[in-house]
């Protein structure tokens, strides 16, 4: 089931299916959302829960003797999520565990998500419940693509990735046979600059993966015609760049509260990067907000 949204500046669609987003429109009926073409990659803004990338052999020890085995970027994208309310500029979802998932996962949860809009800018909010007797460990994330170039006659190479402050990055390499976040191998980026221009030969590999990012805000956008989206992720302690090594005109900008298992860490669960272990009965929120850049020339 699908559900839209709408201000007087941006339009929004929704599916139940992950209970991603699978359309942002500016007022003038702009396009900002990748479309999903399988030719390049079928997914739009997936939502990863419990786990963010991948495992090491998609698996690992969790919770002091169990055993989770989850296929990359974890549950919530592939379960049918239910309406909780909607209004006229925002929309939430919900979904819980089920016997199905505590065989790959073995805890209870509960995952919302609500989507609110607010001018030219649309906020994703995701709350995570432990409903278990011990603490729930996971790690979340989004993962939104844009359409990129997003003006007709544009060209990819003609965009920007600007973060809000200069950063000095390097890059780890993700491997292109285990997954795994390469930490001692890393692609030299940005030395106390803003910005990068986006070229294909980024994405040869993977994604680009931030770890040590001062910045909470990034814009991709075109200085010639002024259009791209900002990202405002403050919740979030990593930010991943990527677009597939097919050629696809797309661009995710992909805020993470931790990272796939890395090179250098065991196969606990726990000890993975960016892990958050809820309590009992506890709550946690995180949400990001994307703003349409040059909208009202939409």
């Amino acid at each position: 089931m699908r559900y839209r949204i709408a201000n007087g500046s941006l339009t929004a669609e929704f599916d139940t299916l992950g209970a991603q987003a699978v359309s942002l429109k500016s007022r003038g009926g702009r396009e900002y959302l990748w479309q999903g073409d399988p030719k390049y990659w079928k997914g739009q803004a997936p939502v990863l829960f419990p786990i963010v990338g991948n495992l090491r052999g998609k698996r690992a020890a969790i919770g002091g003797g169990k055993t989770c085995r989850l296929e990359q970027h974890g549950l919530a994208r592939r379960m049918e999520f239910r309406l909780v309310s909607r209004a006229a500029d925002a929309v939430a979802f919900s979904v819980a565990s089920d016997a199905r998932t505590r065989e790959r996962y073995p805890y209870d949860f509960e995952l919302g998500i609500r989507y609110f809009l607010k001018d030219d800018s649309i906020t994703t909010e995701y709350t995570v419940s432990n409903p278990n007797d011990s603490a729930l460990p996971f790690q979340i994330g989004g993962h939104p693509g844009f359409n990129c170039p997003l003006e007709e006659g544009g060209r990819f190479e003609d965009y920007r990735v600007e973060f809000e402050r200069p950063e000095t990055a390097d890059c780890p390499l993700i491997d292109p046979v285990t997954r795994l976040v390469d930490v001692e191998r890393r692609i030299p980026l940005l030395r106390n600059e803003a910005s990068f221009r986006l070229d294909r030969g980024l994405f040869r590999t993977d994604a680009l993966v931030f770890d040590r990012l001062r910045s909470r805000s990034v814009k991709l956008y075109s200085p010639r015609s002024g259009l791209g989206v900002r990202m405002d992720f403050a919740d979030f302690d990593y930010l991943l760049v990527w677009s597939g090594a097919n050629g696809g005109p797309f661009v995710a900008l992909e805020p993470w509260s931790g990272l796939p298992t890395c090179t250098d860490e065991d196969d606990v669960f726990e000890h993975k990067r960016g892990v958050c272990p809820l309590p009992p009965g506890g709550t946690k929120k995180y949400s990001f907000t994307v703003t349409l850049l040059g909208s009202n020339k939409a």
